[in-house]
Parts: C-alpha cells; sequence; structure tokens
C-alpha cells in the first residue's frame, strides 16, 4: 500500500497558499483557498475536485513541494469524483494495462532511452545527438511494459499508477543502464517526484531528456551553426513536476541560436495545451478548451514566435493544426538541434 508522503502541517500553515490562488483555470482568494485546502486535508468535497483540469501546475507552485496536486487526485478518487465520463475512465485503464507477454531485455552498456508508450516517435532520436545511447521500448507490441502510468492522474486514478508502476520500473531496470534518459517529461516526473512522493524505491537514475539534449549540443558544439528563429515553447503539463530542469529550454535555445520570444504564456505562466480538457465531465469542456487554446497561440503571433517547439507528443498531436492555421510551424526539440548541426529534421 503506498501512501502519499503530505505534510498537512505545512499546508495548513502556509501564508502563500499559491497551489490554488495561482490557479489559471481556477477564481480563488487566500481566504478562499485556505478554507479549500482545509476540507481537501480533512477528506470532504471541496469544487477543487469538480473543477480541477488536472494540469500539474499547482506542483510547481507550492513553495514547500508538499504535492498539491496528488492530495487533489487522491482525494478524487477517494470520493468518486472523476474529471473524465466512466466510459472514457474504463477505457483508458484497460488500453494502458502492461505485462502483455513479455518485453526483450537487453543489457545496456551506458545510458538507455527510455521511449515510453512512444515507439512510433523513435526516427526521432536518430543521428549524431543519439548516438551514445541505446534506446529502450521502441517494439510497439512490447512498449506499454514501459509506460509510466502517469497519465492517470488525469483519470483521478492514483491507485491504477500504484498498483502498475512498481512492475514498470523492474522492466526498466532490467536493462541495466548505467542510466535512463527518459524521452518524455511525463516518465521522468514519474521517476523524481511521484515514486518518491509515494514512498516508491526507484532502482535507476533518471536523466532529463533537455538535460541530455543539453549534454550532446556541449558536445557537439563545433558543429552547431546559429539558427535564428523566433521560437515559442510549448510547455506540458508534466514539466511541472520537474520544474528544475526547465532551465534546460533556454540553455539548449541560447546554444541553437534562436530567440525564446516574450509572451504572456511562458514559463511558470504557461497554459495548457487542452488536451486534458476537451473530454472533461464539465458542461463547458469543449468552448473553455478551445478558448484557452486560441489564447494561448495567438500569444505566440503576437509575440512574433516563427516556430513552436515541443516535446510533448500529447500537446503536439492536439496544437499542430492549430499552430499551422496560424503561421507557425510546429516543431520538436529533438528536431531544432539537429538542424543546429547541420541534419535534416526526422
Amino acid at each position: 500500500m503506498h501512501t502519499l508522503h503530505f505534510d498537512e502541517n505545512k499546508c495548513l500553515a502556509c501564508e502563500a497558499r499559491d497551489c490554488l490562488t495561482r490557479c489559471r483555470y481556477m477564481n480563488m482568494d487566500a481566504q478562499g483557498a485556505a478554507a479549500e485546502l482545509k476540507k481537501l486535508i480533512a477528506g470532504e468535497d471541496s469544487p477543487v475536485l469538480h473543477d480541477c483540469i488536472t494540469c500539474y501546475a499547482c506542483e510547481e507552485y507550492c513553495p514547500m513541494g508538499n504535492h498539491p496536486f496528488y492530495l487533489i487526485v487522491s482525494r478524487q478518487e477517494a470520493l468518486g469524483i472523476s474529471p473524465l465520463p466512466s466510459p472514457l475512465v474504463r477505457q483508458g485503464i484497460q488500453m494502458g494495462i502492461p505485462f502483455r507477454g513479455e518485453p526483450e531485455i537487453e543489457k545496456v552498456d551506458g545510458l538507455a532511452l527510455n521511449m515510453g508508450v512512444f515507439s512510433g516517435l523513435s526516427h526521432l532520436i536518430s543521428g549524431k545527438l543519439f548516438e551514445n545511447v541505446t534506446p529502450i521500448s521502441t517494439d510497439s507490441r512490447k512498449m506499454f511494459h514501459y509506460f509510466c502510468q502517469l497519465m492517470y492522474l488525469h483519470y483521478g486514478k492514483v491507485s491504477v499508477i500504484n498498483e502498475r508502476l512498481e512492475g514498470v520500473m523492474e522492466a526498466i531496470s532490467a536493462h541495466d543502464a548505467d542510466a535512463v534518459v527518459h524521452f518524455h517529461d511525463e516518465c521522468y516526473g514519474t521517476y523524481t517526484s511521484y515514486a518518491p512522493a509515494f514512498g516508491m524505491a526507484v532502482p535507476f537514475k533518471s536523466i532529463h531528456l533537455f538535460e541530455f539534449l543539453h549534454d550532446r549540443l556541449t558536445e557537439l558544439a563545433g558543429e552547431i551553426h546559429p539558427l535564428g528563429f523566433r521560437v515559442a515553447y510549448q510547455r506540458p503539463c508534466s514539466s511541472r513536476l520537474s520544474p528544475d530542469k526547465h532551465v534546460f529550454v533556454d540553455k539548449i535555445f541560447d546554444m541553437v541560436g534562436v530567440e525564446h520570444v516574450e509572451r504572456q504564456y511562458k514559463n511558470e505562466e504557461a497554459l495548457c495545451c487542452g488536451s486534458t480538457i476537451m473530454p472533461q465531465k464539465r458542461p463547458d469542456s469543449r468552448r473553455f478548451c478551445l478558448d484557452i487554446q486560441r489564447e494561448n497561440i495567438e500569444d505566440m503571433k503576437r509575440a512574433g514566435a516563427e516556430l513552436c517547439i515541443f516535446n510533448c507528443p500529447a500537446c503536439m498531436q492536439t496544437l499542430w493544426k492549430q499552430i499551422t492555421e496560424y503561421g507557425i510551424m510546429p516543431i520538436w526539440m529533438s528536431d531544432l538541434c539537429r538542424m543546429a548541426i547541420g541534419e535534416k529534421p526526422a
């Protein structure tokens, strides 16, 4: 039984209450936030449990690292308040079942690169940047052995994550790599934030993809040709679980010679792509989602962005068409780096 490491005394003593007052999707002042936090701690129903769009941002906003978002999701499950309709929850939980058949475990000498469930994007990890890593989870038939399961935070289902996660970590650990580079922010956040928060021992060292790309660009510095584009970055929700790694976004942009445009919805103020909002049970979810997407993309356009840089496949799938309609080119971060060293985008 895995229990969330949450210190209610820290929460009750907090004067900032940034977890709720800074939320872009709930309008709450400090007094209201204090009252709702007390309800959450006591395990009582609260509007927070119904209005949360599961964007993870409160995890970053908490000044004490006390895991308010994990608490919200835990309370949603305990009280039967799912953000998504029941049929979608059942379908999603069934889809992500790992351990169908056995993965082919090969020992890795050096660094492994975990693709998670994105084996279909393995073409993005080619070229000089990735010469010194060995991909794992590239077999689409066995990729769910490596599925970090954190998606179920959007479903209000921590029990599903906790039931499956240790088996997933065993599959990754069996490769016996020196360390594991994670293609997706969600995987990295699972093993550096979620698992420790629920008292799970992680049997391998994790490296964020952006830190890896930064280090490889440093090694290949002599081959970099500044690109000269003005870019915006679509920050994914799962990046909120590793805010200390977000610094590598601007470090990479500086190295490859692009300008990260100044705009309203940047860094901690980033807006969700909307992929988790559209299917929610709230009656205005579609309109609410489309309004957020439009506001976000228009902000990029006003700032003069020529490219929008993505790392999350869900964000890319959700926004690429709308972004191109505004005359902005969507591109993966790895492809941006590849272009800077004279390679063609994958």
